[in-house]
């Protein structure tokens, strides 16, 4: 597996992993008709505009085609004090799960993170989404619940937060 920063050529293979994770991961969470709607033409659309502007990871098999990616940056929302970074997605196609690839899509975000003078984050996850116990063996902790809408679906996100990311290896 190769890990590397994401380029605009990405946008593509990071919008494929994308919309097929999401189908894969929230398959029992989601209306099938809401995930069969999530194009990858608008999520191609969307990583144009982020990879350019953020950090963006991607996990390449021997082949050279994509089968994972994370993106962070800053935390965003200013409710969490103490924690300046935030994992804003990391998604990996369903057949390439549990084989470490999770962790390494996280080791070039935190280093980013410390160069830019940051040594803690947060991540946002669905309470029924089964990768909450990727974090957790990452040492996050439950930091709050949030309620939310999506998809016409009342659900109950988690936020997982790290003080120090230097437990995370």
């Amino acid at each position: 597996m190769f890990i590397r920063k994401a380029i605009p050529a990405d946008a593509k293979g990071i919008a494929k992993v994308h919309v097929d994770s999401w189908r894969t991961t929230y398959k029992h969470i989601f209306p099938d008709d809401y995930l069969q709607s999530l194009t990858y033409e608008s999520r191609e659309e969307l990583w144009n505009g982020v990879i350019p502007n953020g950090h963006v990871y991607v996990a390449e098999n021997h082949q050279g085609e994509i089968v994972g990616f994370s993106s962070g940056g800053k935390e965003r929302t200013g409710d969490y004090p103490g924690y300046e970074g935030e994992l804003y997605a990391i998604y990996i196609l369903q057949e390439y799960q549990g084989k470490g690839i999770g962790r390494q899509l996280v080791k070039p975000l935190i280093e980013q993170f410390k160069n830019e003078g940051m040594n803690s984050m947060t991540v946002f996850v669905l309470e029924e989404n089964p990768s909450k116990h990727f974090y957790q063996s990452l040492g996050a902790t439950e930091i709050d619940r949030l309620k939310d809408t999506i998809a016409g679906k009342e659900v109950i996100e988690l936020v997982y937060g790290w003080k120090d990311f230097s437990i995370i290896t």
